[in-house]
């Protein structure tokens, strides 16, 4: 898309009387005016550019509230849900609400308490973690319009009321709009601080749980949403890189005339793990890389790996009793419990290959290093704005407030744009620094492909033993898988006690009433490079749980159904989705030909199940899933529409995986390329879903990975319903 992009997109607020409101950490409201006629509280237009990025709102003369989120735009509406919240406690005219993501920032102000302090969009927890922060933020702000209004109208504040971004005096009939109030005179902020009591009630909500239309969506659907692969700034130049083809390995030799003769070629340079190849075209960088011919080194411990001989040791881990493994959830003593009853002991072992991001837009950076080398300015879609700076202002040696930074929306992330910046953002930072001007660096699906980071290779070894009335007494979930955090996120592993919630959560099964319980990790060293993907630990560990739960039911002989509602007897919660989704699906009564299969899971503090409804071709054996119907319980729902359509997206996600993705790499060079060898899910292959939601009240959370834990159970179990066969092993196909 040829683009010219604003590299300042802070001037939205300059050249109307516009008001920001700054909202700190302690719940204090300073006022930013750009208009130096209004009041004592007035500032130059060009220092509140230079400080906007403290305020949470602006409102202009024409009545247009500009609200600031903070998490980043990757698809999953968070562009809308967040503005919304802040809009409910504001009183907001929605249908006057602009949304714009936030750059940088105070974390005391903007950081995202779940996700330690700083400005990160991963794991479902934007909604989670800003909640209360947004609330009380807007809060704040209607506060002082209305006090500031009361001042206006000679009234006690106590005598008015707000309604879609006004100030109305009920008794008198007068009415001022928050930009009239704003653009009034001084405005009051020494007013009473705001608590949790001073929130609004649910039954005033006007916006929260209420269906709104995506404010990302229309500029998505004229091709005016620019993406980090849109942006052209003046002077720009394109980088590509031929990288290393295996982990570790360094340019040793490059002979590059050829190459250097192609037209538009700048540059070409080594790096430390590629070569990259700078020209006025993208077009002409890539042709000039495939006329390189570089010696790579052969020194990397990763050339001997082989994902298949990966994956047999991880299984014998896995089973093997005598390796040492981290305890991650420990109740009762499971160990024990299992050893006195030993020969009545039922094991069953589940296997999972790596997988790959596929997000639809690869990855890419904009950097412009400044002339004293110790600044820069970045365009980057990214899932943390403030592990990014960190990586920029590490690259340069200096300091994170000399990077100015766009956080750019997103064509997809799914965990791929966590931590990457450590690579290829200082990747761009070097180039643009070599070559002296702004540097957009770009990888073609291919690149993407081959040096994935991925969802690690896993086995589950579970046991159990059961009562004489067949329900659980005890019950031992092994994980056997490398550590995520420590090759994506070295600083937080250190200090995670050898805990790693990216590979662990889910495996903690606490919603069932199993007295005698551990789920213990058994540590590998990782053969390739390893993340987060969307529904992280839950997606694996759910479908290894669930499918092991159907096999203790079997062994029972008991009705998989009436099996999980003994189970789940102290959980209301979950009991009534187990009813829900059994409802919808009339489980149990599939056509003929066909079979359901059933799965709980959970993400965090959201609960959900799922039906699938299957087939298997007689002919060919290819596995069909018809239908799916999933009941979730996310607590509060903040925009019914989006959760709904967030839940069907991680189950076609859930569904793609274990239907079919796997990366493979023999001599640690991966041999997928593009999506003709690493096969998503089609169109014609995406089943009838169903989602409903069943709202508990409980605190919301999000929606974005729950729809993928749910799926490889059901599937399975769907499978050994019509077959007898146990499918233990991911993908299935």
């Amino acid at each position: 898309m040829d683009k010219n992009f604003d590299a300042s997109r802070r001037k939205f607020i300059l050249g109307s009387s516009a008001v920001a409101f700054a909202v700190l950490a302690t719940g204090a409201v300073t006022v930013l005016r750009n208009d130096p006629a209004k009041s004592r509280e007035t500032i130059e237009p060009e220092t509140l550019r230079s400080i906007k990025v403290d305020a949470w709102v602006s409102i202009d003369s024409n009545n247009v509230v500009t609200i600031h989120f903070p998490s980043t735009e990757m698809g999953q509406g968070i562009m809308t849900s967040q503005p919304m919240i802040f809009a409910e406690e504001l009183d907001a005219d929605w249908s006057k609400v602009i949304a714009r993501q936030i750059d940088q920032g105070p974390l005391e102000t903007f950081g995202n308490p779940h996700t330690g302090g700083i400005l990160f969009t991963a794991g479902s927890s934007s909604i989670e973690g800003y909640f209360t922060k947004l609330r009380m933020a807007g809060a704040n702000v209607r506060r002082i319009l209305l006090y500031t209004a009361a001042t206006v109208m000679g009234v006690p504040v106590t005598d008015l009321v707000t309604e879609k971004s006004e100030v109305i005096h009920p008794r008198s009939g007068q009415r001022l709009t928050y930009a009239a109030i704003a653009n009034a005179g001084s405005m009051v902020t020494n007013v009473p601080a705001i608590t949790e009591a001073d929130l609004k009630p649910r039954e005033e909500w006007r916006i929260i749980g209420r269906d709104q239309n995506r404010l990302d969506i229309p500029a998505k659907t004229l091709g005016e949403t620019v993406y980090s692969i849109d942006v052209r700034v003046a002077d720009m130049v394109y980088a590509t890189q031929a990288l290393a083809p295996v982990e570790g390995e360094t340019p040793l030799q490059i002979e590059d005339g050829e190459a250097r003769r192609i037209k538009g070629i700048i540059d070409i340079l080594p790096l430390k793990n590629s070569v990259a190849v700078v020209a006025t075209t993208f077009e002409a960088a890539i042709e000039a890389r495939n006329k390189l011919q570089i010696t790579w080194s052969q020194t990397s411990p990763f050339r001997g790996v082989n994902s298949q001989q990966e994956l047999a040791d991880t299984e014998l881990a896995a089973k093997d009793l005598n390796l040492t493994a981290t305890a991650w959830e420990n109740r009762g003593n499971a160990v024990a419990a299992l050893h006195a009853d030993a020969e009545n002991v039922v094991y069953a072992t589940y296997t999972t290959e790596h997988v790959y991001h596929a997000q639809m837009e690869p990855l890419c950076a904009v950097a412009n290093v400044d002339e004293d080398e110790k600044g820069a300015e970045v365009w980057l879609g990214t899932q943390s704005q403030t592990l990014s700076i960190g990586a920029a202002a590490q690259a340069l040696q200096t300091t994170p407030d000399r990077i100015r930074f766009h956080a750019m929306q997103m064509g997809g992330a799914f965990g791929r744009r966590t931590f990457f910046a450590r690579d290829l953002l200082v990747d761009a930072i070097h180039i643009s620094r070599a070559v002296k001007r702004p540097v957009k660096l770009m990888w073609t699906r291919e690149d993407d492909v081959k040096n994935g980071w991925l969802r690690p290779a896993t086995a589950h070894h579970l046991s159990a033993t059961l009562d004489k009335e067949g329900r659980v007494k005890a019950m031992r979930h092994r994980v056997a898988s490398p550590s995520i955090f420590e090759f994506a996120a070295p600083q937080r592993w250190a200090n995670a006690k050898g805990r790693d919630l990216l590979v662990m959560e889910g495996t903690e099964s606490s919603e069932y009433d199993i007295p005698d319980f551990l789920a213990e990790h058994v540590l590998l060293k990782r053969q390739s490079r390893v993340s987060a993907w969307r529904g992280i630990g839950w997606g694996i560990n759910c479908y290894a749980r669930e499918c092991f739960i159907d096999e203790l039911a079997l062994k029972a002989g008991q009705n998989p159904l009436d099996f999980r509602r003994r189970l789940l007897q102290n959980s209301p919660r979950s009991l009534k989705l187990l009813d829900e989704v059994t409802q919808m699906s009339d489980f149990g009564n599939a056509p003929n030909g066909r079979a359901h299969g059933l799965a709980f899971a959970g993400y965090k503090s959201t609960l959900g199940a799922g039906v699938a409804e299957v087939s298997r071709d007689p002919n060919t054996g290819k596995v069909k899933v018809h239908k799916f119907w999933a009941a979730v319980d996310p607590g509060i729902v903040i925009h019914p529409h989006n959760y709904i359509a967030q839940t069907e997206g991680g189950i076609i996600f859930g569904l793609s995986g274990l239907m079919r993705e796997r990366v493979s790499f023999v001599n640690g060079e991966i041999e997928q390329q593009n999506f003709y060898d690493y096969e998503v899910m089609r169109i014609g292959d995406v089943p009838q879903i169903k989602v409903n939601i069943v709202e508990s009240g409980e605190a919301p959370s999000g929606a974005g990975e729950i729809g993928v834990p749910m799926t490889g159970g059901a599937v399975a179990n769907a499978f050994r319903a019509l077959t007898g066969e146990h499918l233990r092993h991911m993908p299935f196909g």
